[in-house]
């Protein structure tokens, strides 16, 4: 289906996120760290990106800015930090769910912002 990059500076938690996605038939690509996920932003496309706010290296807010700058690729933030997420500068991601996410919710919010995101372009 769509081809999404999951970023989350917490092994198990990567893992855990990209095999809820999978399972929802999309393409996963995971990716453990900020740094990481920008350079993957620049040199792939993606559908979509669900990422973790407070990264061992970085912020959330460099991903989103990086993922917004290439395209209008949606973005979810899944963090035990939103209400910080959600109040920091420009640009904002898409939606912000609170950690431990239902994994139900995470694939349907993610099929309906893809869905969204195909009738816009």
């Amino acid at each position: 289906m769509a081809r999404i990059l999951c970023i989350d500076d917490e092994p198990h938690v990567v893992t855990l996120k990209c095999a809820i996605l999978e399972a929802a038939g999309h393409t996963v690509t995971p990716s453990s760290s900020a740094h990481d996920a920008i350079e993957k932003l620049k040199t792939n496309e993606y559908d979509a990106v669900v990422t973790d706010w407070r990264l061992g290296d970085a912020n959330g807010r460099a991903i989103v800015q990086a993922a917004k700058s290439h395209s209008s690729v949606p973005v979810v933030v899944v963090s035990g930090y939103v209400a910080e997420a959600f109040q920091a500068a420009e640009p904002l991601a898409d939606l912000y769910l609170e950690k431990p996410v239902n994994p139900e919710e995470l694939v349907t919010i993610v099929n309906e912002l893809l869905k969204t995101s195909e009738r816009s372009a």
